[in-house]
């Protein structure tokens, strides 16, 4: 017996389904063509931002420098917005700073009530930012000043020493190292660490190297931390050692950690005023002034 099996049908008219498939060619066409085309703004400069493949769209390096550009202009836009809002309720007169590695709060805050007693009529805006984009703002003029734990800094920046202050330890309570009023550091590598972050907090990363590389052990690092806090926070938890500053942890009573000062001599933790390499207008100058007599 002959059987003739015929093909399964898809329940949709010959003719229907030509068109669909046209139509599905002719779609997929027009995202090519679209794919294609240049942007505006790539007529408008004569230059390729976009490559363009089958696999997708990425940003050519002319289009990594005019978004760079294009972001900083916008950001300049913003920032003349808001000082006409600010001209408009009073002041006058605006002071851009940047805050890197975490700056001590007790140092900035008699810094800010400082300002606000002798110049209110000046406005104070902070910026908190990587210290990588700390430098490129103050190179493009989106900052008048900044604060940060580094001072490696490229020509036309200037670098100011201001704060010191003592390094402590951060030990969580009933540890070992409590035994010691003052705790020696080659006793403190000896257990794991919790440090700042050396992407996030590159000044603080780079003290605190320097620091380690004095003493034989390599350290064993527990974890790396974006904040002070989180590091206050796994400290109590029992995650390991940390490092501070004593004017950090004046504003901060942790019932879980204890600061301990280190054996030997002090090592300081240095915050850096950060400024373009030209004179100072008579606001920035007024400002310097009472950055120094905060860390007399």
């Amino acid at each position: 017996m002959c059987v003739h099996r015929s093909a399964p049908s898809n329940g949709i008219p010959p003719a229907r389904e030509k068109n669909e498939r046209n139509a599905r060619k002719e779609q997929r066409d027009g995202q090519k063509h679209a794919h294609r085309q240049p942007a505006p703004e790539e007529s408008e400069l004569g230059v390729v931002l976009l490559e363009r493949t089958s696999r997708g769209t990425r940003l050519t390096w002319a289009g990594q420098v005019f978004l760079e550009d294009a972001r900083r202009v916008l950001l300049c836009l913003e920032q003349a917005k808001t000082n006409a809002k600010a001209a408009s309720t009073g002041y006058r007169g605006t002071l851009r700073i940047a805050l890197s590695d975490g700056i001590a709060r007790s140092r900035l805050t008699a810094l800010l009530a400082l300002c606000r007693e002798e110049e209110p009529e000046v406005e104070i805006r902070l910026f908190e930012i990587p210290f990588s984009k700390q430098l490129k703002g103050l190179r493009n003029d989106l900052y008048d000043a900044g604060f940060a734990l580094a001072d490696e800094v490229e020509d036309g920046i200037v670098a100011e020493p201001v704060w010191h202050d003592p390094l402590v330890v951060a030990v969580p309570s009933r540890h070992p190292l409590l035994a010691h009023r003052r705790v020696p550091l080659h006793e403190v590598v000896n257990y794991p660490l919790v440090l700042c972050h050396p992407e996030v907090c590159e000044g603080c990363g780079q003290q605190l190297e320097r620091l380690l590389r004095t003493v034989d052990t390599p350290p064993v690092v527990a974890e790396h931390v974006a904040t002070h806090d989180l590091m206050l926070t796994l400290v109590a938890a029992g995650y390991g050692v940390g490092f501070s500053s004593a004017a950090h942890l004046e504003a901060i009573h942790h019932k879980d950690v204890v600061a301990r000062p280190l054996a030997g001599r002090s090592f300081m933790m240095t915050t850096f005023l950060l400024r373009p390499d030209n004179e100072p207008s008579e606001q920035l100058s007024n400002f310097i002034r009472r950055v120094n007599h905060v860390g007399a």
